[in-house]
């Protein structure tokens, strides 16, 4: 999945798990207008704004660092330790620094110079 059918406009109009001649169109399952066109079903509305559906999700990956960072804070001052996470909670974060890592040397991540 998925498979999409779009109107004239270019709106997602009906989404597929295989490819037919009424939905045959391939998209990614993250893009914005699959999103936009899920969140337009689970709510029942019809066009919800894609842009909105964009600048949400593009908050959600900045509020992710912000969570990071205030973790990284309360670590580095004794209030949290690192093993009072969840495993689950530890797992992500681990792998979220060693790609940060990877990629830093490569410029394509913000600095990782300090917290907020």
């Amino acid at each position: 999945m998925p498979y999409v059918q779009r109107d004239l406009a270019g709106r997602i109009v009906a989404v597929s798990a295989t490819e037919s001649e009424s939905t045959p169109e391939w998209v990614d399952e993250g893009s914005h207008d699959l999103n936009a066109f899920l969140l337009d079903m689970a709510l029942g509305k019809e066009a919800v704004d894609g842009s909105a559906v964009r600048a949400l999700s593009e908050s959600d990956l900045a509020m992710i660092r912000v969570v990071e960072d205030v973790i990284d804070l309360l670590i580095e001052q004794n209030l949290l330790r690192f093993t009072d996470l969840p495993p689950a909670a530890q797992e992500k974060l681990m792998e979220r620094r060693s790609l940060r890592q990877t990629l830093n040397p490569l410029a394509l991540m913000g600095s990782d110079d300090g917290v907020i």
